[in-house]
């Protein structure tokens, strides 16, 4: 049997997400008979059915979406390796940082400082800022070396360390009945809207919503899909903060997120029973990089000096 092609791969990818011929046509720039021709081959070469095809509809099947989930991570490993051997090849050697705000427990800063302190024969940090899953896709296509992320993500051909882990607060309006008490349980906030963030995977869902398996730690467990009905959707803390404020929805934000966003309409209460948030860096298991190294040991010295004070901050 022959290697599939980078360029079959992308056509069946097309296919499998549009669940159209013609759309994924369309959206590849080519005529649909030499698209449905290439994946007929495909199939004839691998020896199984990838989609069911009907007069009506087009889906897939067992083996099509094993080979659309391992397609991806194979079309973007190919493009991430042109990128980052574009990026070796250039005259000034660059380190780049991804991460997106409030995303750092605000280890940022002092971790730059410290990795600048190694020694000038590192390349210069470059830090990008990115929305709601912008660091991971950087690292993912090469566009950065390292990235300070937040769990839950998806880990798959990364290396990764924890930098610090942290407690989650309650978001409520300043005038929610709860916002009274000192201390909340998760099961109090049964039956309150929670964001939504765009484009989540659906255990990202089920950690910002507080569904991911925590233990209430009086006896109950925590909150179950059906406890949360469906808030506005969102695609920022900023936006977050004011669905909030305007009585929508309750909402998690990590203790370091709100210390940097107090405002007198929200109220911030810690909660028994809430997962932790862990801010981690990671890079690409393949990276060979003395600077990505480097980072990482900063990232490291840094956190270790922090963990006390979240510790403290906890209680």
């Amino acid at each position: 049997m022959s290697e599939l092609e980078v360029r079959e791969l992308r056509y069946f990818i097309a296919v499998a997400e549009e669940l159209n011929f013609s759309r994924a046509a369309h959206r590849l720039g080519m005529a649909q008979p030499p698209l449905s021709k290439a994946i007929a081959q495909m199939e004839s070469r691998l020896g199984v059915r990838l989609l069911e095809r009907t007069t009506r509809q087009v889906r897939l099947t067992n083996a099509g979406q094993v080979l659309l989930d391992q397609a991806r991570i194979a079309v973007d490993a190919v493009h991430a390796a042109a990128r980052r051997a574009r990026r070796a090849g250039e005259p000034t050697p660059r380190l780049v940082v991804a991460v997106k705000p409030a995303g750092d427990a605000g280890l940022l800063r002092e971790i730059l400082a410290a990795y600048r302190g190694t020694g000038s024969h590192l390349p210069p940090p470059e830090v990008v800022v990115g929305g709601s899953g912008e660091p991971i896709a950087m690292l993912r296509d090469g566009r950065a070396d390292v990235a300070l992320l937040r769990s839950p993500f998806d880990g798959q051909g990364l290396d990764s360390q924890t930098l610090v882990v942290e407690p989650r607060l309650a978001v409520l309006p300043a005038a929610h009945r709860l916002a009274g008490r000192r201390r909340l349980r998760l099961t109090d906030l049964k039956g309150e809207p929670i964001p939504r963030w765009k484009g989540a995977a659906p255990s990202t869902t089920a950690y910002y919503t507080g569904y991911d398996g925590a233990e209430a730690g009086d006896g109950h467990t925590g909150l179950a899909p059906a406890d949360t009905p469906e808030g506005p959707l969102v695609a920022s803390v900023e936006q977050l903060l004011e669905v909030v404020a305007l009585g929508q929805a309750v909402a998690f934000l990590s203790l370091s997120t709100t210390e940097r966003h107090q405002r007198p309409d929200i109220a911030y209460r810690p909660v028994t029973g809430l997962s932790p948030s862990a801010v981690m860096v990671a890079w690409p298991e393949t990276s060979r990089s003395a600077a990505v190294a480097a980072f990482v040991q900063a990232a490291h010295d840094v956190a270790a000096h922090h963990s006390d004070h979240m510790t403290a901050l906890a209680y």
